[in-house]
């Protein structure tokens, strides 16, 4: 047991710790985002019938919640940690930012990690709050499905994304996303080891592709709603 503290103690270790639960969060968000492309539909019930199978998932739902929770805490202390150590063995930083290339691959995207990660936490307090503790049945959010009377989780989507600035605060946010994945897959699969010559290329290729259309995936879903007028 000592000898695993110590290796998750590491900086290794710290990368790994990052690199895995990285790969749980972007399992979610891919997760996430099959659910959200159900507003494109049209169909109010399909999306509302999505949010209340999740409800409905009761203890598991909850288990889901804390086990993403401790893998963002995780994410988040381990990435600060590392960007602490980064500064220190080189307090003055680099005065222009270059793509070094290589393995490295070093780019704007890579450069501004921290950044962007502060930027998109700020991002789930506000979705969140927003959407998840937002108005529910009590409020007057309520409709029927098959039947039974849910949260009309779907009315609450469509009165945000019909207002301008919510649109462009969340468009302005799924860049910073994708920005944020564009470095992150390549990240983790580094940091967890794997190179070779012939598929490495290939995954970074994919993980940039990856990033973009996650990132579109999400953008289109307000700029649809608001210029369509769904309802």
């Amino acid at each position: 047991m000592a000898s695993i503290a110590t290796a998750l103690g590491s900086s290794v270790g710290r990368k790994i710790l990052m690199s895995l639960s990285g790969i749980v969060m972007l399992g979610f968000v891919i997760g996430h985002l099959a659910g959200n492309l159900q507003l494109l539909s049209g169909n109010g019930d399909a999306f509302n019938r999505y949010g209340h199978f999740l409800i409905s998932l009761g203890g598991l739902l909850i288990l889901t919640e804390l086990f993403l929770i401790a893998c963002l805490v995780t994410h988040v202390i381990t990435a600060i940690s590392i960007s602490r150590g980064k500064r220190a063995a080189r307090p003055q930083g680099y005065s222009k930012l270059k793509s070094a290339g290589g393995a490295s691959k070093r780019t704007f995207g890579s450069s501004t990690m921290i950044y962007t990660g502060i930027l998109i936490l700020i991002f789930l307090v506000v979705h969140i709050r927003t959407f998840k503790y937002g108005p529910s049945e009590v409020d007057g959010y309520v409709t029927q499905v098959d039947g039974v009377e849910v949260r009309d989780l779907h009315r609450l989507v469509v009165e945000k994304f019909s207002q301008i600035e919510w649109v462009i605060g969340y468009v302005v946010a799924m860049i910073v996303l994708g920005l944020h994945l564009s470095h992150a897959f390549w990240s983790a699969i580094q940091s967890l080891g794997f190179y070779h010559d012939r598929y490495t290329p290939v995954l970074y290729t994919a993980g940039r592709a990856l990033a973009v259309l996650i990132s579109l995936g999400f953008l289109i879903i307000p700029i649809w709603i608001y210029y369509s007028g769904a309802s």
